[in-house]
């Protein structure tokens, strides 16, 4: 959903910890190693196993990881893929890929700009008048996440006091997660909150921006953006694994699962299976199917320059101060002796979570996703970040190995 598996909840008053009981679940479904294929590169990569195994040994059940360098592809997964069975993740198994959709979404506006369909300075009332959005906001903005939109899944008002959204999150979510929503009935729902800043004057992550770019998409072309992302960005660059699903609720083809965890009326542990939910939740903003390697070939072509002229894809990267994001993608430093990256991570509400980042010319990508058995606590999603991290400095810092 956000950029992260606990961006939903992020700022929402939670414990702090694990339950033991999950703990101990989790400690005895998740299984020891790494399953690494090493064909591309022709050696083994102990400082990638040991990052990856190090998802498991936090709590995830299941990790996948493909990293593109100088030294060539290497691909591995740890854990299990299911609770209950041996078999490891899929090395390219499909997943619910959340807010990777975003850098997509943001492509496809920033070609549309490269062919003057739109202005990226113009209002998006010129182009969605039947909102009534503030003339103030841009096509920029909203890329940006500088429009001051509400969040739909739930944000902050102009007080800073937390607003409920949508049922994104928690057991509310879990029993309407088939529910289907059309876009237009997302934006409305967030301009019925009213505005969190007034256009331009601060930048908070807001799914709203993303849904009113996806129908930016449609109008402008005439076409579904499903069919938008095929012609422009799926085909052309051949990524099979990759779909909008709409509201189609399975995931196709070979996949690991997510789960969540709830106590009942009576106060017993239940465990739900959640690979099947409706992305319709979050249209243009977290609405993606993919796999590791169509990840790579999407971000390695879009920073390799295929997707965009390089003037926008400058623009793409220039990261607004507070955040470090730019259009469709933050702008990351990971400290001394690290090169420059861009990402964009994601989650769907609740299970799964993604990474996606890449060098500035492309040639150096790390992809990967991970499912775990998720809570009100959102149990091991606590440690995403820190485990993404330990994971890309392997890849883009000079001599950095697993310690």
């Amino acid at each position: 959903m956000g950029e992260s598996p606990h961006t939903v909840t992020s700022r929402i008053p939670r414990r702090a910890a694990v339950t033991m009981v999950t703990a101990a679940l989790l400690a005895g479904v998740t299984a020891p190693g790494v399953a690494a294929d090493t064909r591309a590169a022709g050696q083994d990569r102990p400082e990638l196993r040991k990052a990856t195994q190090a998802f498991v040994d936090a709590g995830f059940t299941g990790v996948q990881v493909r990293v593109n360098d100088e030294r060539g592809e290497w691909v591995g997964s740890a854990g299990v893929r299911k609770l209950g069975s041996a078999a490891k993740p899929p090395a390219d198994g499909r997943f619910w890929a959340g807010s990777n959709v975003k850098t997509f979404v943001a492509t496809l506006v920033l070609q549309l700009v490269a062919e003057g369909g739109i202005g990226l300075d113009t209002p998006v009332a010129d182009h969605l008048p039947e909102f009534g959005l503030d003339r103030r906001i841009t096509v920029r903005m909203l890329l940006q996440h500088t429009s001051g939109l509400f969040n739909y899944t739930g944000g902050f008002g102009p007080d800073g006091k937390w607003v409920p959204g949508i049922p994104a999150a928690g057991k509310e979510w879990l029993d309407n997660r088939f529910r289907s929503y059309r876009p237009e009935e997302l934006v409305r729902f967030a301009l019925s909150k009213g505005p969190a800043f007034a256009p331009g004057a601060n930048q908070d992550y807001s799914n709203t921006n993303y849904t009113l770019a996806m129908l930016l998409v449609e109008k402008v072309t005439g076409r579904s953006y499903a069919e938008e992302m095929k012609r422009r960005i799926l085909r052309p660059l051949g990524l099979t694994g990759t779909v909008v699903p709409g509201h189609r609720t399975r995931l196709p083809g070979p996949h690991s699962h997510g789960y969540y965890r709830y106590q009942d009326a009576t106060g017993r542990w239940k465990v739900v299976d959640i690979s099947r939910q409706n992305l319709s939740l979050l249209a243009g903003a977290g609405d993606l199917v993919s796999t590791t390697r169509d990840l790579h070939r999407f971000f390695s072509a879009l920073n390799g320059g295929r997707l965009l002229p390089s003037k926008l894809l400058t623009e793409m990267r220039t990261p607004h101060p507070k955040m470090g994001y730019g259009l469709g993608m933050f702008v990351q430093n990971l400290g001394p002796g690290c090169a420059p990256v861009v990402r964009h991570n994601g989650s769907p509400p609740h299970g799964y979570g993604a990474l996606m980042y890449s060098s500035l010319d492309g040639r150096k990508t790390v992809t990967g996703a991970v499912t775990w058995v998720d809570e009100a606590t959102r149990g091991p999603a606590k440690d995403f970040e820190k485990l993404a991290d330990d994971l890309v400095k392997q890849v883009f810092c000079e001599g950095r190995t697993a310690g």
